[in-house]
Parts: structure tokens; sequence; C-alpha cells
């Protein structure tokens, strides 16, 4: 028994460090496009139901009228969340995984071809629904921005650490629900905090409207940046 269990662990490690190797190589690639083409890119995650899609049509629609967006949507099945965003006016591209729980930048690659760049200021990828594995793949992005919703609860750093470690942003959503949940945002604050102190956080409610202007600002602040680099 030991034996197999060691045999296992030889073959498993250099299999995964393989994928992730190779991944790395094609997010730089699709890096250097983003860069070249002066093109803000972030990769959206959060669990689902999150508000991840409606995000980003309030995003559309908040800066959709200064600056060109696209949108690559990531889902196991069905193309509905491309329609959603399609039909505020913007280009968006659906990739289906077939099961696969993160988008990975080999996707990324095939998903840029149907998309006309030279056209796009900000591109957002929204990634699956998944609060492990996407934060563990590069697309290429400039920043990973996170959803968390009050619904979910204030646990979420303790139980899920990487992904707020990761993230340059955290959009604390459904704020509207707080008399209804049992959720404290500070206790948010503070956990994550812990794991990233340089963490932008935002308290928001894509229902209302309610805190999308500093998402907002700080977009625009990212585009200039990427613009001027």
């Amino acid at each position: 028994m030991k034996r197999g269990r060691t045999v296992m662990t030889e073959i498993k490690v250099p299999v995964v460090r393989n994928i992730l190797e190779i991944n790395e190589r094609l997010a730089a690639e699709n890096r250097r496009l983003f860069d070249e083409k002066k093109i803000l890119a972030i990769n959206l995650m959060s669990s689902p139901g999150a508000g991840k899609t409606s995000l980003l049509e309030r995003t559309v629609e908040g800066l959709g009228g200064r600056f060109g967006i696209a949108v690559i949507e990531g889902d196991i099945q069905s193309s509905y969340d491309a329609e959603r965003i399609q039909k505020k006016g913007v280009q968006a591209v659906q990739i289906n995984t077939d099961g696969a729980c993160h988008l990975d930048g080999n996707m990324i690659q095939s998903a840029l071809n149907a998309l006309d760049l030279d056209s796009v200021d900000l591109l957002v990828i929204e990634n699956v629904g998944n609060l492990v594995c996407p934060a563990e793949f590069n697309l290429g992005e400039h920043h990973k921005a996170m959803i968390l919703s009050v619904a979910e609860g204030d646990d979420k750093p303790l139980k899920y650490p990487l992904m707020f470690q990761q993230s340059s942003v955290l959009l604390v959503n459904k704020i509207d629900l707080l008399p209804y949940v049992d959720c404290d945002v500070a206790v948010i604050r503070q956990r994550a905090s812990q794991l990233n102190p340089n963490q932008a956080v935002f308290e928001v409610s894509c229902r209302t409207g309610e805190g999308l202007d500093a998402w907002y600002a700080w977009l625009e602040d990212r585009i200039r940046e990427v613009k001027n680099a």
C-alpha cells in the first residue's frame, strides 16, 4: 500500500505542475496582447448567484458611453449570460466549459479571436461561478476582482482565503438585503484585510445601484493606467 501511494504522488505532481506551467505561458501571451492593445483586462470571480452578470450589466450602463467594453462569459453550460450582456449593446462571447470549474488561458485565447479588440478599452472575463478553482489559474488579466454577496455570510474569507488574497477588488454585493440576513460587513472587511491589506472593498447593490460609482471610478483609474503605460 505504501508503494502504491508513492507511485501516485510521483506521477501526479509533475502532471499538475505541467498544466500550471502551460497555462502560465498562455496567460503571458494573453497579457502581452492586452498590453499591446492597451486593454484593461479584469478577471471577475464569485460563487454562483453572487451577482457577476448583474454587475456587468450595471458596469456597461455606467461606463459604456465613455469606453469600449467587451465581455467573455464563462459557464459550464448555456449562453444565457452572454445574451444578457449583448442586449446592452456590447461585444460578448460565451465559453462553455462542459463541466470544468474554471476558465484557463487557452480558453481565453480562443474567445479573443471572436472579438474586435481594436475597439475595446475594458475587457471583463466573467469566470465560472466557484470560490476555489478560478483563483488558481492566471488568464493574463491585469486584476482579479471578486464579488461576495451578503447572503453568503461573513465567514467566506476564512473558508476560501486564496480568492481574497488574489483579488485586487472585493465587491460586497446585495447590501440591500442586510436587514434580512445574518451577515456583518465589518467582519468581512476585517477578515479580508487580514488576508489582503491592499484590497479595495466596495459595498454595493446591483439591484439599487448603491455604491457602484466607486467601482466605476476604480475601473476608470485602471483604464487610464493601462492607456498611459
